[in-house]
């Protein structure tokens, strides 16, 4: 797990750190210079003639260390000083006195001078209004230098709490940040500001959030064979689980393959896929490892009978909005006493029904893009960009479910516990069945006796490095939702193989 805070909870844990633990700031500051100087040499980007931005915060203290320390190590560093002389932090101007008295050209006007590396320490993970004036210029004159660029542990500009841009933001190719990655390098569109983000650490202890469930997190890919569920010597398929898709209207097949197909690659034991009798013929040939039940009409005792058989359903999978389709859903919802995933049009089915939901005895999980979020809530897409953390978990608590919530960076919430923010994923990932894909996969998983919440963010994460993997291999624009289930064996193997 690793923890993603955002400004005010950073704050709190360097408090903390200060003021309890006993580190002097000035202490913390240099080890961040330290570090910053080292990543970069890490990385291979050329320091032999840096400029250094410094703000009057600490965030410029920490610059003005990395200026003195790649001076004493022979190179050549400048500083460009873009904040106030009287709103200089303590430590700030001890940092800017030490490196004046090493000499070290500090000025307030732009060089007309070349760099190999513009390194940004304007403006830390407190900033909370709009850049305009004079910072808003420095910031833009940044952007325009031809050169690689750092940003000290967040780009200027950009919120730490949402990702937003707040008036204009430092485009870095690195950030270095300390500690922990902040929550806005994560969220677009500041994601697309920081780089590569790297955190390092300063003294900060990051288990300090670890008792704190408002602060987000994600994964580590090297952490993910851990938490694949155990598949023993002494097992059959019974082991495994016994899914029920209830997925396909006439015509859908293949949103019903693809989501069986998921749920058997990822480990689960037997798949049987109910679905509209025109599809049987089809499935049979794409997935004949797969159980197939039919029905032309609603049928109140078979479904009755699947549901007792199953130890785990998913349903919604190109089901179609139709009169049949809306039973078998209430059906579902009002009897099914195992974990149950829904998906697509079981999601356009529950608009205005939240009773549905709430009648519901067993576990659920919802798997929702942002339009289909916005059905269900009633908030327009821009109020749930402008504020999808709070709004899922206030959604989550009402309806008692873990949801899913699929964007460029999916969020995973269940009623109780922290918010979990994925970071895998791409663009080329954008297309239909992909959604059907991710589905079967949370779905296989639970079958194999995960938690809902456990099997809802090893599955997003695991859809979203399959999609990494595709995009390497086939590029940004010709991945399909089938090439997901192509990559899916080969990430579970890599995973398998980092547990041995």
């Amino acid at each position: 797990m690793r923890y993603l805070p955002n400004g005010k909870q950073m704050s709190e844990a360097d408090a903390h750190t200060i003021h309890k633990i006993g580190i002097p700031s000035l202490v913390l500051m240099e080890r961040a210079a330290l570090q910053i100087v080292e990543t970069m040499h890490k990385k291979n980007i050329s320091t032999e003639k840096s400029l250094i931005v410094c703000g009057s915060g600490n965030n410029g203290g920490d610059g003005f260390a990395v200026a003195r320390l790649l001076t004493e190590q022979g190179k050549h560093a400048d500083v460009l000083f873009a904040g106030k002389e009287a709103s200089l932090s303590e430590e700030c101007r001890c940092q800017k006195q030490i490196v004046e008295n090493m000499g070290i050209s500090v000025f307030t006007e732009f060089p007309d001078e070349e760099y190999t590396v513009i390194i940004d320490a304007v403006f830390g993970v407190g900033l909370c209004r709009e850049i305009s004036g004079h910072y808003k210029d420095v910031i833009d004159w940044m952007n325009l230098q031809d050169t690689e660029k750092v940003a000290v542990d967040i780009p200027s500009g950009i919120c730490a709490a949402t990702g937003e841009i707040l008036g204009t933001a430092f485009r870095a190719d690195l950030t270095v940040c300390m500690a922990c990655v902040k929550l806005g390098c994560e969220l677009f569109p500041g994601k697309s500001y920081a780089g590569e983000s790297i955190p390092v650490a300063i003294g900060i202890d990051p288990n300090y959030f670890s008792n704190r469930l408002d602060v987000c997190y994600t994964f580590d890919k090297n952490e993910l064979g851990k938490l694949l569920p155990a598949r023993m010597m002494n097992s059959h398929k019974g082991s495994y689980g016994k899914v029920l898709m209830i997925t396909g209207s006439p015509g859908m097949a293949g949103a019903a393959f693809l989501s069986a197909c998921a749920a058997y690659t990822v480990g689960a034991g037997l798949v049987q896929i109910y679905t509209a009798s025109e599809n049987r013929l089809a499935l049979q040939e794409l997935l004949p490892e797969a159980i197939i039940s039919c029905y032309d009409s609603y049928d109140d005792n078979q479904l009755s009978r699947l549901l007792d058989w199953a130890d785990v359903v998913c349903i919604g999978c190109g089901l179609g909005m139709g009169q049949i389709s809306e039973k078998i859903l209430k059906n579902v919802l009002k009897n099914v006493s195992c974990p149950c995933v829904i998906d697509a049009d079981g999601l356009n089915l529950l608009n205005g029904k939240i009773e549905l939901l709430n009648q519901c005895r067993a576990p659920v999980i919802l798997t929702p893009h942002m339009k289909e979020m916005s059905r269900l809530t009633g908030y327009s897409v821009q109020e749930l960009k402008d504020n999808r953390r709070e709004l899922l978990r206030k959604y989550t608590e009402k309806v008692h479910a873990v949801c899913v919530l699929k964007d460029s960076r999916t969020l995973v919430k269940a009623p109780e516990g922290r918010l979990m923010i994925n970071t895998t994923g791409n663009a080329a990932m954008a297309k239909a069945g992909s959604g059907d894909v991710l589905a079967g996969m949370i779905t296989g998983l639970m079958a194999q006796h995960m938690r809902p919440d456990d099997a809802a963010v090893l599955g997003v994460y695991l859809h979203g490095l399959c999609g990494d993997h595709a995009r390497k291999e086939l590029g940004s624009y010709s991945v399909l939702a089938g090439d997901l289930l192509k990559m899916l064996g080969r990430t579970l193997k890599e995973l398998e193989d980092m547990t041995e």
